[in-house]
């Protein structure tokens, strides 16, 4: 083993959701904190755009990959998550939706699914209030130019009126900044920080331009870094990027080994020698140790480390699920209100990825089956460049319509020298682009996964669709009514046929109990059998969230935090105190 580099209070794996408010709230209690991120840190202008960017944009450091995005695939879904400092905050959709009240339930759902929350709303809203706080929440402002005239927000509303659903349509709180406190928002404006962010740049406010699940190259977004990173480092936490936990396990006085293997030298596309199994570790050791390192991380190193943890539960590894995500589109919606049939314009890549959300309440709030959420889906604009120019015969018969024209100028046979509307026919009319539009449903799938190591040691996940095959017929169907007020029509994710769904909400794996029959962790994300150990991110859930479940996630840390800081004075025996370790040493955020 390496020689201890450090002793902390506190060591914190990862950068979400979880990671960065427990690291916030620990460092202002003046806890010594040290957070761990595999990822790089992304300032403004830092996320790629090219092709050749995006090429390298994925983590896979067996690869010499080091970049943003890391996509799992198992036989039932697929998964997107993220590596970078904030974590999924810096390529989620910014909702920040409370969980409904009546879905803290404790109910046998069949099919092997078992959902019980050892939590309430009652307990969370507090923790929800200092979460909105914290991350600056603005509604999208449909009431001001430009933004008035976002035509899928006013698409979505008109669909819920449509259907008789208005009072279900919101602007959910979003955290973007639009504008300034006090200000009438307007695109592109310096925003006023009380005080530098981590980065120390200059952000502005939204441009409208649908890329923030790309990465927001303007910090319109209040992302993790900026806000509770920023404040967590002000207070004294150290901070370390591209530094990936491989191990840990519990000290022999008491207390957390940690081992990380440091990516901060190794150079993009370039693969090591050498395993990342074998190179060189950095050791640390904390009094406490909090995984964070989203649902799929925090499992498979509680699943790979768990021989260091023989009190765990059996419960590890289960309640997993997608938070019924299922993504659809929206193709060639029509207006027939003027009475002339004409192309309804959505104009997806106009304002931030989502600007209003449809609630389709579940049978505890007076609907139907298990409740979810349909959300309007924006995308950047190149997006569309790329679907009119994917129907290339089309393209190809009008190109050459215009070069026959230019070629009949030239040789004196046109006198007619303006071919303005020539070229601009060369694009068509555009109507495929400007009539779609990616429509993004969540809710309350059954949460009956289960994840396991392969003999390789690699994660593992056998979760089935069809499980919560009435969930999801219910949700196709609202999203065909939906289409079908629009006057368009819908075409499901194609991986459906498969019977698998892609989800950028997985959750479960370490789920939250009332006793270790029943969850790994408790109601304060303390591993049952092992004080000092917590988990505090997506895995804890029991079930799904419903609606977008990062502000759950924030919430629930901010209690975890509590909780931590409430027993700090427990008597628990660790290396520091016996004072064989040396004292760390606060270093910087390693440059992008």
């Amino acid at each position: 083993m390496d020689a201890v580099k450090a002793h902390y209070d506190a060591i914190i794996v990862g950068s979400g959701f979880g990671g960065s408010v427990m690291a916030y709230r620990l460092a202002e209690a003046g806890l010594r904190v040290c957070l761990l991120e595999r990822g790089r840190a992304y300032p403004p202008g830092s996320f790629p755009r090219s092709p050749y960017g995006m090429r390298r944009n994925f983590w896979d450091p067996s690869e010499g990959m080091y970049g943003l995005f890391n996509l799992w695939s198992f036989k039932g879904l697929g998964g997107v998550v993220s590596a970078g400092l904030g974590g999924g905050s810096l390529i989620y959709a910014n909702v920040l939706l409370r969980k409904d009240e009546k879905t803290f339930i404790h109910e046998d759902l069949g099919n092997g699914g078992y959902e019980s929350w050892p939590v309430t709303r009652e307990d969370l809203d507090p923790h929800y209030d200092e979460v909105e706080r914290m991350m600056a929440v603005q509604r999208y402002p449909l009431e001001h130019a430009p933004y008035s005239s976002t035509a899928k927000t006013l698409a979505m509303k008109l669909a819920a009126e449509r259907l008789g659903r208005s009072a279900d349509w919101q602007l959910p709180p979003l955290a973007v900044t639009f504008g300034n406190p006090g200000d009438t928002p307007v695109p592109g404006e310096p925003i006023r920080e009380a005080h530098p962010n981590l980065h120390g740049r200059t952000r502005t406010t939204c441009r409208l331009c649908g890329e923030c699940d790309i990465g927001c190259n303007f910090g319109s977004k209040n992302t993790l870094d900026y806000t509770y990173l920023s404040a967590a480092k002000r207070h004294g936490a150290e901070l370390r990027t591209r530094a990936e936990v491989k191990s840990f396990w519990p000290g022999d006085g008491g207390g957390f080994v940690v081992q990380y293997v440091d990516h901060s030298e190794a150079r993009e596309g370039e693969r090591p020698e050498v395993s990342s199994e074998l190179l060189p570790r950095v050791t640390l050791t904390a009094d406490r140790l909090v995984l964070s390192a989203g649902t799929f991380g925090t499992t498979f190193l509680l699943l790979k480390n768990k021989e260091h943890f023989p009190a765990l539960s059996a419960k590890l590894g289960t309640r997993f699920c997608g938070n019924g995500d299922l993504l659809g589109f929206l193709l060639k919606c029509m207006d027939s209100a003027s009475g002339t049939r004409r192309p309804r314009v959505l104009d997806g890549g106009f304002g931030p990825v989502i600007t209003s959300a449809l609630h389709f309440r579940g049978e505890e709030e007076g609907g139907t089956g298990r409740g979810y959420y349909v959300e309007d889906a924006g995308y950047p604009e190149f997006l569309n460049w790329l679907y009119e120019g994917a129907d290339q015969l089309a393209l190809f018969k009008r190109g050459a319509r215009l070069a026959g024209r230019l070629a009949m100028g030239w040789l004196g046979l046109i006198r007619d020298s303006d071919v303005s509307e020539e070229i601009a026919n060369v694009l068509g009319d555009c109507t495929g682009s400007a009539t779609s539009l990616p429509l993004l449903a969540m809710g309350r799938d059954i949460p009956n996964g289960h994840m396991e190591l392969t003999k390789e040691g690699m994660l593992d996940i056998d979760w089935r669709m069809k499980d919560s095959s009435e969930y999801f017929r219910r949700v196709k169907q609202s999203m065909k009514d939906i289409a079908k007020s629009l006057e368009g029509k819908l075409v499901h994710n194609p991986l459906g046929l498969f019977s698998r769904v892609i989800t950028v909400h997985p959750l479960g794996g370490c789920p939250m109990g009332r006793a270790p029959e029943e969850g790994v962790v408790d109601a304060n994300g303390e591993v049952f059998g092992h004080p000092g150990l917590y988990v505090a991110d997506g895995a804890v859930m029991p079930g799904p969230t419903g609606p977008n479940p990062s502000l759950t996630i924030a919430a629930l840390a901010d209690r975890f935090a509590e909780h931590l800081l409430a027993g700090r004075s427990r008597s628990v025996p660790t290396a520091h105190a016996r004072g064989d370790v040396e004292a760390p040493t606060p270093e910087a955020v390693p440059p992008a």
